[in-house]
Parts: structure tokens; sequence; C-alpha cells
């Protein structure tokens, strides 16, 4: 016997009242704050309770089973959907051909299958412009305990060893946390939350007196300079001339003024040696540590090793092997994200990924479009135009750190597609037409 019944195809947008949306986008934004805060690292006892698996699964149940259970569809339906499935797809098809199987299957299923479902659920549940709201401001709470904890480092002397006989500027060790465990990607974390913080400030209602938005802006602006970070310093300068420029005619003086009173204020805290570490960007001789000119061997490496592996890579996570074989057993990433899924899923990999970022962009600047067409929502506007700069900031960041697989640029691209959607709900059929 045959069944007549079929599956229903993928919607434009879930309704965004139901139940499960509710309780999921709650467990999503605990799952946010445990993520990047870490505080099971803090109080071990919360370790012990899979705090971040319990808010994971309690999201994603919450939502797939109703849906399941009354046969709804499970997805929105959105280009950056497709390409993020095909590339951990070709992830995928591509371990058993890797240099460590073993390794690669820890790799995907140990960090990107779990990106790239916390992505797909911020896709579908993120489905109203309060909600997008809120996630933008827990984002923007976090960067403070984030920021402070820096400031705490670089005062009382926390700082990572150099080695022997390198006169080096102290750095401090970064947020103990998964994705800022290190200086540089305490930066990248900072500046990506940066200007969803400028866009809450210059929103028509924003969650918090923009003074005080502004001033969470400025100190997390000192925080990536307590990192002393190179790449970090790049993403914050495009971060604040982008802000600055897209605020132009409009609060600019409220907001534009209260970053720059903070930024001002902080300018006695500036870490001697900052101007000489930056110096270093340029001039890769100068950098005492040697690490500039070890990232451009590596970056020339992984380049030779990707041209000579078009198709299939080294597999996800081994292109430290992988670029053992090209520059000897140094043991070290390349620090970009577009050679690393070169080296590690062939140039089909890096493909696939350039064209989702170049896709969530896309959508963010559309739903910018929408929100400022007649009908639709100013606040939406506005926060989309911070997603824009936010994926900027992690353009220029991805030139210089190994995140092929970990959450910064996914759960912006989720806030994309989720932010077109919300434009689009609100825009007259015969606008969209």
């Amino acid at each position: 016997m045959t069944s007549t019944a079929t599956w229903p195809q993928a919607s434009p947008a879930p309704a965004p009242d139901r139940p499960e949306h509710r309780v999921a986008f709650g467990a999503l934004l605990v799952f946010t704050v445990i993520l990047i805060l870490a505080p099971q690292s803090y109080w071990p006892v919360l370790a012990s309770l899979r705090i971040a698996l319990v808010t994971a699964v309690i999201a994603a149940g919450s939502y797939v089973v109703p849906r399941l259970l009354t046969r709804r569809p499970l997805s929105v339906s959105a280009p950056e959907i497709k390409l993020a499935g095909a590339l951990g797809a070709w992830a995928l098809v591509s371990i058993p051909f890797s240099m460590w199987p073993g390794g690669s299957w820890s790799v995907f299923f140990g960090t990107f299958f779990k990106t790239l479902v916390i992505a797909w659920l911020l896709c579908n549940v993120v489905t109203t412009a309060a909600r997008l709201r809120r996630v933008a401001l827990v984002l923007t709470l976090v960067a403070v305990p984030l920021s402070v904890g820096a400031f705490l480092q670089y005062t009382s002397g926390t700082f990572l060893v150099a080695p022997r006989g390198v006169s080096a500027a102290s750095r401090i060790k970064g947020y103990d946390a998964p994705l800022t465990s290190n200086p540089n990607d305490l930066a990248l974390m900072l500046n990506v939350i940066i200007p969803l913080t400028i866009a809450l400030a210059a929103s028509p209602r924003p969650p918090l007196p923009r003074p005080v938005l502004g001033g969470i802006a400025a100190l997390s602006a000192m925080g990536v300079i307590i990192t002393f970070s190179r790449g970090g310093f790049l993403e914050l300068a495009i971060v604040l001339a982008l802000c600055l420029w897209r605020l132009r005619g409009r609060l600019f003086l409220e907001v534009g003024l209260a970053v720059a009173a903070g930024l001002l204020a902080t300018l006695p805290f500036l870490p001697s040696g900052y101007t000489k570490q930056l110096a270093t960007i340029t001039d890769t001789e100068a950098d005492a540590t040697g690490s500039a000119g070890e990232r451009m061997r590596d970056m020339a490496a992984a380049t030779q090793y990707a041209l000579t592996h078009p198709l299939l890579g080294a597999g996800p996570g081994n292109s430290v092997l992988a670029l053992n074989q090209v520059r000897g057993n140094t043991w070290r990433k390349v620090h970009n994200v577009y050679l690393e899924l070169a080296v590690e899923l062939g140039l089909p990999g890096a493909i696939l990924f350039v064209v989702l970022l170049r896709s969530a962009v896309r959508s963010a600047r559309r739903a910018r479009e929408l929100a400022r067409a007649p009908g639709g929502d100013p606040e939406v506007a506005v926060l989309s135009d911070g997603i824009v700069v936010s994926l900027a900031a992690f353009v220029v960041g991805s030139i210089f750190h190994p995140i092929s697989y970990h959450l910064y640029f996914y759960y912006l691209a989720a806030l994309a597609v989720a932010a077109k959607a919300i434009a689009r709900r609100a825009v007259p059929e015969e606008v969209l037409a």
C-alpha cells in the first residue's frame, strides 16, 4: 500500500508566536550567555551539570519535537541555510578521505555540527523585531564582563609568557571560554558585538539609555586594545569607521559623541608598547616574537598545499598535519579562514564558504532596504545595519583567525537571515513586488 501523504514544504517564515518558538528562543539566549561567558569555568560545580549541552538540547527539542508531531515544516527557506547545509555535507563526505579521520570526526561533531544546528535554530526562532533586539542586547551585555575581565588581567599583570629571550609586549591571556580563550579571539568577539551595541543605541527605542550603550561600546573598544591584537585593531578600525559613516545625519551627535567620549576617557589607560605592536602589521621584521613572519610563511605553505590538493583537502581539523608536510613540523595552524578551509576541505569547501558569506551580507543589506521601505520597521533597519558592520568585522578578522568551524560568523549569518524574514513580513506586498 502506498501513502499519498507528502511532507510539507518549507514555508517563507514560521509563525512568530508559537509556544515552541518562545521556549527555544529563551533557551538559545541562555546558551549564548553560557557559550560566551562559560560560567562553568569559574564555578566548577556547573561543569558536571553540562549546562551548555542541556540548554542546547532544550532549545532544539522544544522547537523540533512539536513540529515533527504536527508534521509542520522544520525550517524557513533561505539560501544561507542551503549553503551551510552543503558546506556541512561536503565536510562530512570528506572525512573518510582525510589524513586523520578520527580527528576530523571529532572536529565535525564536536564543533561544526553544533555550530550549524545553533545557527539553524536562530534562523527559525528569531522571528520578531523584539527578539532580534533581545539577541543584540544579550550580546551587548555579555561584552561587559569580557571587557572588564580584559582590563583586570592587564592591571593585575596576568599575561601570556613570552618565549625565552624574547622581549615582547605584555599580552593578556584572554577570557576562559571556548570562543575567547586567547587575546586574538577575545578581540574578534568584542569587535563583532560592538556594531550591534551601537545599533541598539541608534535604535528608535533603545533598550538602555544611549549614553550607557555608548559607554559599553567604548569599554568594548578598550577591551580590544588591551588584547594587543593586531588583527583586532584592524577590525576595530573598520567597525568604528563604518558605524560613524552610517550614523551620519541621524543620531550622530548623541551616539557618536558618546562612543568618542568613552574612548577619550580610556586614553590614559592605553597600554605602553601598543603602538610598537601595531607597527609590526606592516613591518614584520620588527615583531620580537616572530609571529608575524611565521604566519606569512604558514599562509604560503597553505597556498601551496591547497593548489596541490584542489578537490579534497586534508579533512576537517587536519590543516596542521597537512602543513607539517610542506613546511616541517611546526604544529601551527594557518591563521586565515579561507586558506584553512582550502587546506582542509579543498577549493570546493572554500568556495562554498565564500558564497555563504556573500549571501549573508546580501541578506543583511536586503533586510535594511526592506525595513527602510514604506511600512517597514526602523528598528529592524538599524539592527540590520549593525549586522552588516559586524559581518564586515568578521571579514577582516577571518584573514587573521583559524575559526572556520566556530560560531562567530554563523551566528551573524543566522541573524541576517532572521532580519530579512522579519523585514519582509512587515512590508506590504506591493512594495516587495
